[in-house]
């Protein structure tokens, strides 16, 4: 079982300083990834859609995920998840590109369609043909990255006779963790992803989503959960029983102490 932790790049880790000592304290304790989610902007007021107060702090993930990258030296940086259909894809090409090439080829890349109408409006995005989108876009993106002369036509996206360098450190562009328990999500994973991100799933619960995804097709991918029981042992072995590749735990939000133990808390049961 590996572990990571999610949130380097929102609430209380939206400081600099102490995004640094936990990115840093992770590392050493052998933590293999960090994670960082991704919202432009919140309702406000809030509605019953949103995960988060309209007044919660979140950063850029690449941005975040980027400073992260200097002041650390192995951990792996995730986007769980990146909302691929509200972006340029030819833009975001190259943002993760770069966020590759100056990780030295760290970044895992987490993305979902999204669910919140008010945030697609504020935009300028369609909502309802968000899926569609994103399948594009992933195909633009890695005719991008992999490519000698990258091309695409499709629906929403359309370009050629052009180029883009440096390209992603990693062979093939960063690897693809798709996140979402839709039966659009797992057809999606079985044609792009390597790994699936599940998040507040019981372990009943991540057993019956393997099920769903292996009869679409997807198979041999990396499985990451976001746990909604509290982890001990048991806990930790049931989810490796049915499948679980890594687990990745949220950070402590009341102070900085506070979080720096709930990470060394964590790390007893990294082997």
């Amino acid at each position: 079982m590996k572990f990571g932790l999610i949130g380097i790049g929102s609430g209380i880790c939206t400081d600099p300083t102490i995004a640094k000592h936990a990115a840093q304290r992770a590392e050493e304790l052998g933590f293999d990834s960090l994670w960082t989610g991704e919202h432009t902007v919140y309702p406000d007021p809030r509605d019953e859609l949103s995960n988060a107060d309209p007044d919660y702090p979140i950063l850029h993930p690449s941005t975040s995920l980027a400073y992260i990258a200097g002041v650390t030296e192995r951990v792996l940086l995730g986007t769980g998840v990146l909302l691929v259909p509200q972006r340029n894809p030819v833009v975001l090409a190259k943002e993760l590109a770069s966020l590759d090439v100056v990780s030295n080829g760290r970044l895992v890349l987490g993305i979902g369609v999204g669910y919140m109408p008010k945030e697609f409006a504020a935009l300028g995005v369609e909502f309802t043909n968000r899926g569609a989108r994103a399948d594009e876009y992933i195909a633009a993106m890695r005719s991008l990255w992999n490519d000698p002369k990258p091309s695409f036509a499709g629906r929403f996206v359309n370009f050629s006779n052009i180029n883009a360098q440096p390209r992603p450190v990693q062979p093939g562009g960063p690897p693809i963790v798709i996140g979402g328990t839709s039966k659009a999500a797992f057809r999606r994973l079985a044609d792009y992803g390597q790994g699936w991100y599940g998040v507040a799933l019981s372990v009943e619960e991540v057993g019956r989503e393997i099920e769903r995804m292996k009869a679409a097709g997807a198979q041999g991918v990396e499985i990451n959960v976001t746990p909604s029981v509290p982890l001990n042992d048991e806990t930790i072995d049931a989810y490796a029983k049915i499948g679980v590749h890594r687990l990745i735990g949220g950070f402590r939000q009341g102070s900085e102490e506070e979080l720096i133990l709930g990470i060394e808390e964590m790390a007893q049961y990294i082997s």
